[in-house]
Protein backbone atom coordinates (compact mmCIF):
# COMPACT_ATOMS: atom_id res chain seq x y z
CA UNK A 1 0.00 0.00 0.00
CA UNK A 2 1.23 3.47 -0.78
CA UNK A 3 2.50 5.58 2.10
CA UNK A 4 1.07 7.73 3.59
CA UNK A 5 -2.33 6.11 3.56
CA UNK A 6 -5.03 7.81 1.52
CA UNK A 7 -8.59 6.52 1.94
CA UNK A 8 -10.08 5.09 -1.23
CA UNK A 9 -12.80 2.98 0.35
CA UNK A 10 -15.61 4.21 -1.89
CA UNK A 11 -14.93 5.41 -5.45
CA UNK A 12 -18.05 6.84 -7.07
CA UNK A 13 -18.54 7.05 -10.85
CA UNK A 14 -20.49 10.10 -12.02
CA UNK A 15 -21.07 10.75 -15.76
CA UNK A 16 -19.88 14.22 -16.73
CA UNK A 17 -23.24 14.83 -18.45
CA UNK A 18 -25.35 14.07 -15.36
CA UNK A 19 -25.85 17.52 -13.84
CA UNK A 20 -28.18 16.24 -11.12
CA UNK A 21 -25.63 13.71 -9.86
CA UNK A 22 -22.77 16.20 -10.12
CA UNK A 23 -24.65 18.66 -7.92
CA UNK A 24 -24.84 16.08 -5.12
CA UNK A 25 -21.10 15.33 -4.91
CA UNK A 26 -20.40 17.84 -2.14
CA UNK A 27 -23.01 16.17 0.10
CA UNK A 28 -21.66 12.63 -0.29
CA UNK A 29 -19.21 10.79 1.97
CA UNK A 30 -17.30 8.94 -0.76
CA UNK A 31 -13.50 9.03 -0.64
CA UNK A 32 -13.11 9.59 -4.38
CA UNK A 33 -15.22 10.62 -7.35
CA UNK A 34 -14.50 9.63 -10.95
CA UNK A 35 -16.01 12.01 -13.49
CA UNK A 36 -16.71 9.71 -16.41
CA UNK A 37 -16.11 10.73 -20.02
CA UNK A 38 -16.06 7.17 -21.35
CA UNK A 39 -18.80 4.57 -20.89
CA UNK A 40 -21.26 6.97 -19.32
CA UNK A 41 -21.26 9.38 -22.28
CA UNK A 42 -22.68 8.87 -25.78
CA UNK A 43 -20.22 9.51 -28.65
CA UNK A 44 -22.14 12.57 -29.84
CA UNK A 45 -21.92 14.11 -26.36
CA UNK A 46 -18.27 13.41 -25.53
CA UNK A 47 -16.81 16.74 -26.63
CA UNK A 48 -19.47 18.69 -24.74
CA UNK A 49 -18.90 16.58 -21.63
CA UNK A 50 -15.15 17.25 -21.81
CA UNK A 51 -15.80 20.98 -22.02
CA UNK A 52 -17.58 20.79 -18.65
CA UNK A 53 -14.56 19.41 -16.78
CA UNK A 54 -13.07 22.75 -15.78
CA UNK A 55 -16.33 23.89 -14.21
CA UNK A 56 -16.93 20.57 -12.47
CA UNK A 57 -13.47 20.43 -10.91
CA UNK A 58 -13.49 24.11 -9.99
CA UNK A 59 -16.39 23.42 -7.63
CA UNK A 60 -14.90 20.34 -6.00
CA UNK A 61 -15.81 19.68 -2.35
CA UNK A 62 -13.61 21.38 0.24
CA UNK A 63 -13.54 18.19 2.32
CA UNK A 64 -11.04 15.45 1.61
CA UNK A 65 -12.21 13.82 -1.61
CA UNK A 66 -10.12 12.85 -4.60
CA UNK A 67 -11.49 14.05 -7.92
CA UNK A 68 -10.50 11.98 -10.94
CA UNK A 69 -11.51 11.80 -14.58
CA UNK A 70 -11.99 8.62 -16.58
CA UNK A 71 -11.00 9.52 -20.11
CA UNK A 72 -11.64 7.69 -23.36
CA UNK A 73 -8.84 5.39 -24.58
CA UNK A 74 -5.84 7.33 -25.85
CA UNK A 75 -6.14 5.51 -29.17
CA UNK A 76 -9.64 6.91 -29.68
CA UNK A 77 -10.43 10.25 -31.30
CA UNK A 78 -11.22 11.76 -27.88
CA UNK A 79 -8.51 10.31 -25.63
CA UNK A 80 -5.64 12.77 -25.96
CA UNK A 81 -7.92 15.81 -25.69
CA UNK A 82 -9.60 14.24 -22.64
CA UNK A 83 -6.24 13.68 -20.96
CA UNK A 84 -5.04 17.23 -21.49
CA UNK A 85 -8.37 18.73 -20.43
CA UNK A 86 -8.36 16.70 -17.21
CA UNK A 87 -4.81 17.78 -16.48
CA UNK A 88 -5.53 21.44 -17.22
CA UNK A 89 -8.56 21.31 -14.92
CA UNK A 90 -6.24 20.03 -12.15
CA UNK A 91 -7.81 16.64 -11.60
CA UNK A 92 -6.16 14.64 -8.83
CA UNK A 93 -5.90 11.70 -11.17
CA UNK A 94 -6.78 10.35 -14.59
CA UNK A 95 -8.25 6.87 -15.00
CA UNK A 96 -7.03 5.16 -18.17
CA UNK A 97 -9.45 2.60 -19.66
CA UNK A 98 -8.73 -0.41 -21.86
CA UNK A 99 -5.00 -0.56 -21.16
CA UNK A 100 -3.11 -3.65 -22.27
CA UNK A 101 0.61 -3.09 -21.70
CA UNK A 102 2.97 -0.85 -19.72
CA UNK A 103 3.37 1.23 -22.88
CA UNK A 104 -0.21 2.48 -22.45
CA UNK A 105 0.69 3.97 -19.08
CA UNK A 106 3.98 5.38 -20.29
CA UNK A 107 2.40 7.07 -23.31
CA UNK A 108 -0.14 8.80 -21.10
CA UNK A 109 2.61 9.90 -18.73
CA UNK A 110 4.74 11.20 -21.58
CA UNK A 111 1.82 13.25 -22.89
CA UNK A 112 1.31 14.76 -19.44
CA UNK A 113 5.03 15.50 -19.09
CA UNK A 114 5.23 17.08 -22.53
CA UNK A 115 2.41 19.42 -21.56
CA UNK A 116 3.93 20.31 -18.18
CA UNK A 117 1.27 18.65 -16.05
CA UNK A 118 2.15 18.86 -12.35
CA UNK A 119 3.49 15.74 -10.66
CA UNK A 120 0.37 15.72 -8.48
CA UNK A 121 -1.69 14.46 -11.43
CA UNK A 122 -1.60 10.69 -10.99
CA UNK A 123 -2.62 7.88 -13.32
CA UNK A 124 -5.04 5.11 -12.44
CA UNK A 125 -5.43 2.09 -14.70
CA UNK A 126 -8.57 0.10 -15.48
CA UNK A 127 -7.72 -3.59 -15.61
CA UNK A 128 -10.55 -4.78 -17.83
CA UNK A 129 -8.99 -6.69 -20.72
CA UNK A 130 -7.44 -10.16 -20.98
CA UNK A 131 -4.28 -8.55 -22.33
CA UNK A 132 -3.95 -6.34 -19.27
CA UNK A 133 -4.25 -9.35 -16.97
CA UNK A 134 -1.62 -11.25 -18.93
CA UNK A 135 0.73 -8.26 -18.57
CA UNK A 136 -0.28 -7.28 -15.05
CA UNK A 137 3.12 -7.93 -13.45
CA UNK A 138 4.98 -5.69 -15.87
CA UNK A 139 2.31 -3.00 -15.59
CA UNK A 140 2.44 -3.09 -11.79
CA UNK A 141 6.22 -2.64 -11.80
CA UNK A 142 5.65 0.92 -13.04
CA UNK A 143 4.29 1.68 -9.59
CA UNK A 144 7.85 1.51 -8.26
CA UNK A 145 8.86 4.43 -10.49
CA UNK A 146 7.32 7.75 -9.40
CA UNK A 147 7.99 9.15 -12.87
CA UNK A 148 5.32 6.82 -14.28
CA UNK A 149 2.64 8.57 -12.16
CA UNK A 150 0.87 5.21 -11.72
CA UNK A 151 -0.92 5.06 -8.36
CA UNK A 152 -3.87 2.69 -8.53
CA UNK A 153 -5.51 -0.24 -10.32
CA UNK A 154 -9.28 -0.48 -10.79
CA UNK A 155 -10.89 -3.82 -11.57
CA UNK A 156 -13.16 -3.65 -14.62
CA UNK A 157 -15.15 -6.79 -13.85
CA UNK A 158 -17.98 -6.16 -16.32
CA UNK A 159 -15.62 -5.75 -19.26
CA UNK A 160 -13.51 -8.73 -18.19
CA UNK A 161 -16.59 -10.92 -18.03
CA UNK A 162 -17.76 -9.69 -21.43
CA UNK A 163 -14.36 -10.18 -23.07
CA UNK A 164 -13.90 -13.71 -21.75
CA UNK A 165 -17.48 -14.99 -21.73
CA UNK A 166 -17.16 -15.64 -18.00
CA UNK A 167 -20.39 -16.19 -16.09
CA UNK A 168 -20.77 -13.66 -13.27
CA UNK A 169 -22.31 -15.46 -10.29
CA UNK A 170 -23.28 -13.87 -6.94
CA UNK A 171 -20.12 -15.28 -5.34
CA UNK A 172 -17.93 -14.23 -8.31
CA UNK A 173 -16.25 -17.63 -8.22
CA UNK A 174 -15.09 -17.51 -11.84
CA UNK A 175 -13.66 -13.99 -11.49
CA UNK A 176 -11.93 -14.71 -8.20
CA UNK A 177 -8.58 -15.95 -9.59
CA UNK A 178 -8.18 -12.80 -11.68
CA UNK A 179 -9.18 -10.52 -8.81
CA UNK A 180 -6.61 -12.13 -6.52
CA UNK A 181 -3.99 -11.84 -9.26
CA UNK A 182 -4.80 -8.14 -9.50
CA UNK A 183 -4.38 -7.61 -5.75
CA UNK A 184 -1.09 -9.50 -5.76
CA UNK A 185 0.31 -7.44 -8.63
CA UNK A 186 -0.81 -4.18 -7.03
CA UNK A 187 0.98 -5.01 -3.81
CA UNK A 188 4.12 -5.99 -5.71
CA UNK A 189 4.06 -2.57 -7.36
CA UNK A 190 3.18 -0.60 -4.25
CA UNK A 191 -0.18 0.40 -5.73
CA UNK A 192 -3.68 0.80 -4.38
CA UNK A 193 -6.31 -1.45 -5.93
CA UNK A 194 -10.08 -0.92 -6.18
CA UNK A 195 -12.63 -3.71 -6.59
CA UNK A 196 -15.12 -3.63 -9.47
CA UNK A 197 -18.73 -2.49 -9.49
CA UNK A 198 -21.82 -4.32 -8.25
CA UNK A 199 -24.47 -3.74 -10.90
CA UNK A 200 -27.60 -4.22 -8.77
CA UNK A 201 -27.40 -1.04 -6.69
CA UNK A 202 -30.76 -1.80 -5.04
CA UNK A 203 -29.58 -4.99 -3.32
CA UNK A 204 -27.51 -3.43 -0.55
CA UNK A 205 -27.24 -6.69 1.41
CA UNK A 206 -25.55 -8.38 -1.54
CA UNK A 207 -23.41 -5.30 -2.05
CA UNK A 208 -22.29 -5.34 1.59
CA UNK A 209 -21.32 -9.01 1.26
CA UNK A 210 -19.32 -8.24 -1.88
CA UNK A 211 -17.56 -5.36 -0.09
CA UNK A 212 -16.67 -7.61 2.85
CA UNK A 213 -15.35 -10.18 0.39
CA UNK A 214 -13.29 -7.54 -1.41
CA UNK A 215 -11.83 -6.27 1.85
CA UNK A 216 -10.92 -9.81 2.88
CA UNK A 217 -9.19 -10.30 -0.50
CA UNK A 218 -7.01 -7.25 0.13
CA UNK A 219 -8.68 -4.55 -1.98
CA UNK A 220 -8.43 -0.97 -0.70
CA UNK A 221 -11.95 0.01 -1.73
CA UNK A 222 -14.93 -0.55 -3.98
CA UNK A 223 -16.18 0.98 -7.20
CA UNK A 224 -19.56 2.59 -6.51
CA UNK A 225 -22.31 3.51 -8.97
CA UNK A 226 -25.00 4.82 -6.61
CA UNK A 227 -24.84 7.02 -3.47
CA UNK A 228 -26.60 4.33 -1.42
CA UNK A 229 -23.56 2.10 -1.88
CA UNK A 230 -21.14 4.57 -0.28
CA UNK A 231 -21.84 3.83 3.39
CA UNK A 232 -21.57 0.01 3.10
CA UNK A 233 -18.30 0.40 1.18
CA UNK A 234 -16.84 2.83 3.71
CA UNK A 235 -17.80 0.52 6.55
CA UNK A 236 -16.38 -2.62 4.95
CA UNK A 237 -13.03 -1.06 4.07
CA UNK A 238 -12.55 0.63 7.45
CA UNK A 239 -10.88 -1.14 10.39
CA UNK A 240 -13.49 -2.74 12.61
CA UNK A 241 -13.64 -1.90 16.34
CA UNK A 242 -12.43 -5.42 17.07
CA UNK A 243 -9.43 -5.00 14.75
CA UNK A 244 -8.57 -1.66 16.33
CA UNK A 245 -8.71 -3.15 19.82
CA UNK A 246 -6.50 -6.08 18.75
CA UNK A 247 -3.99 -3.71 17.13
CA UNK A 248 -3.78 -1.58 20.27
CA UNK A 249 -3.20 -4.69 22.35
CA UNK A 250 -0.22 -5.62 20.15
CA UNK A 251 1.33 -2.13 20.16
CA UNK A 252 0.88 -1.83 23.92
CA UNK A 253 2.50 -5.22 24.47
CA UNK A 254 5.60 -4.37 22.42
CA UNK A 255 5.86 -1.00 24.17
CA UNK A 256 6.36 -2.62 27.59
CA UNK A 257 9.95 -2.26 28.86
CA UNK A 258 10.48 -6.02 28.99
CA UNK A 259 9.50 -6.39 25.30
CA UNK A 260 11.20 -3.38 23.69
CA UNK A 261 14.13 -5.33 22.28
CA UNK A 262 12.29 -8.53 21.44
CA UNK A 263 11.48 -9.73 17.95
CA UNK A 264 8.83 -12.18 19.11
CA UNK A 265 6.58 -12.17 22.18
CA UNK A 266 3.86 -14.46 23.50
CA UNK A 267 0.32 -13.08 23.72
CA UNK A 268 -2.72 -15.07 24.79
CA UNK A 269 -1.09 -18.35 23.93
CA UNK A 270 0.21 -17.35 20.48
CA UNK A 271 3.46 -16.01 19.11
CA UNK A 272 3.38 -12.40 17.86
CA UNK A 273 6.23 -11.09 15.72
CA UNK A 274 7.43 -7.62 14.82
CA UNK A 275 5.72 -7.95 11.44
CA UNK A 276 2.43 -8.12 13.36
CA UNK A 277 3.46 -4.95 15.20
CA UNK A 278 4.06 -3.23 11.87
CA UNK A 279 0.62 -4.34 10.63
CA UNK A 280 -1.00 -3.11 13.85
CA UNK A 281 0.68 0.28 13.56
CA UNK A 282 -0.49 0.67 9.96
CA UNK A 283 -4.04 -0.29 10.90
CA UNK A 284 -4.12 2.26 13.74
CA UNK A 285 -2.72 4.97 11.47
CA UNK A 286 -5.38 4.13 8.89
CA UNK A 287 -8.11 4.29 11.54
CA UNK A 288 -6.86 7.67 12.73
CA UNK A 289 -6.90 9.12 9.20
CA UNK A 290 -10.45 8.01 8.44
CA UNK A 291 -11.69 8.75 11.95
CA UNK A 292 -12.64 5.17 12.79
Amino acid sequence: MTDPYRPRRSVLYVPAANDKALAKIATLACDAVIIDLEDGILPADKAAARDKLAGILATRPKRRCEMLVRINPLASEWGADDLLAASKAEADGILLPKIGTPRDILEAGDLLDDNFAPDSVKLWAMIETPKALLNIGAIAELGRDPASRLACFVAGTNDLAKATGTLVTPDRRYLMPWLMQLVLAARAGGLHVIDGVANDFRDLDAFARECAEGAAMGFDGKSVIHPNQIEPANRAFSPSPEAITAARTITDAFARPENVGKGVIAMDGRMVERLHLSEAEKLLAKAAIIGA
